[in-house]
């Protein structure tokens, strides 16, 4: 080390998991710590494999699908629903593989029931983004192509045999929900340039949606008791894993920012738009459903009384997390709503 020089020195650190140094280097460590320690118990009934999609990256996707996919309620086809899930957090931790992730998937599979796919992207700090945007765009054109070599007969043959690749739904929680809305909008964008491509997004899935912006909301000033996400926290994650320099007024964060491209004229599929009471982005979450409604897009709202951020895969056998899979089971098959969504 030259003189004058120091050794680099943390800058940002989620305690035990995550330090971003001063180099711009970064140490991992034990992911483990951030969940809950009860054993999950196993959902039968499902198959499962890893299919490589971006090999530069080495990235891969999660195929899940019912071992008998044949007895579709309301259906006399043996194909099913696509369901591609990102995972949650926060752009800079979480893992296609980690267990809870892994449970839901297994359960929408099963009980919707579906083929899921299950999608890993970079992470931050070391891919800062918009490395994650990038990279389901790239998974959404390797599925497209999936779906045109099914036609040809040189799919996968786990896609090719039970994918309804014109019933494809984007899907995501916490970060992974940030994403679908991001992949979402640029595959609404191309889709209609794509005349009678196989592969139709048909609606898209936000669940306890990672939105950010520089003015507080009232559940940022005002925190409810609980919260699994902090506003420290989630200010943190997006430091981290936004462009070096930008604000949470980036597009990638708030998607109704003062930078951010109109949504009017993009043609949106449905959204189905999961919002729990307590957390912190409970209110960026239903302006964000609002303001799709208030500029004519199909909005399903389903709001969770008592449940906290990232409910779904926290407690994966829950009530909540039951009655979800009921909520979205009605609006994918059916895009009827209840009465306790709006």
């Amino acid at each position: 080390m030259m003189e004058g020089d120091t050794a680099p020195h943390v800058v940002e650190e989620v305690p035990g998991v995550l330090q971003l140094l001063s180099d711009g280097s970064v140490v991992r460590g034990d992911e483990a710590v951030l969940w809950p320690k009860d054993p999950l118990p196993d959902v039968p009934g499902v198959q499962w494999k890893d299919v490589l999609y971006h090999a530069a990256h080495g990235l891969s996707v999660r195929v899940y699908r019912p071992e008998s996919s044949s007895s579709v309620a309301g259906s006399s086809s043996s194909k099913l629903p696509v369901l591609v899930y990102f995972h949650g957090g926060g752009y800079c931790f979480g893992s296609y593989t980690q267990p809870h992730f892994h449970t839901y998937c297994l359960r929408a599979a099963a009980e919707l029931p579906a083929v899921v796919l299950s999608v890993q992207y970079r992470l931050a700090p070391e891919h800062r983004l918009p490395a994650a945007m990038e990279d389901g765009a790239d998974f959404l054109s390797w599925l497209r192509g999936q779906a045109e070599l099914a036609g040809a007969g040189s799919a996968d043959p786990w896609l090719a045999e039970s994918a309804d690749f014109a019933r494809t739904f984007i899907s995501g929680a916490s970060a992974g929900a940030n994403l679908a809305h991001h992949v979402t909008v640029h595959a609404a964008s191309t889709q209609a340039q794509l005349g009678l491509n196989p592969l139709r997004v048909a609606g898209y899935v936000l669940l306890s949606a990672f939105f950010g912006g520089l003015d507080r909301t009232a559940a940022e000033a005002d925190p409810p008791a609980g919260v699994t996400l902090t506003v420290e926290g989630s200010d943190k994650l997006w430091r981290i894993s936004l462009p070096v320099g930008a604000s949470r007024d980036h597009p990638l964060s708030n998607p109704f920012g003062p930078e951010s491209p109109s949504l009017a004229p993009v043609d949106l599929p449905p959204v189905l738009v999961v919002a729990p009471e307590i957390d912190v982005l409970r209110d960026r979450v239903l302006g964000y459903a609002t303001r799709l409604q208030d500029i004519g897009k199909a909005v399903v709202v389903a709001e969770f009384e008592g449940e906290r951020h990232g409910f779904s895969v926290l407690q994966p056998f829950g009530e909540a997390a039951n009655e979800l899979m009921r909520v979205l089971r009605r609006f994918m098959y059916t895009g009827v709503t209840s009465p306790t969504e709006r």
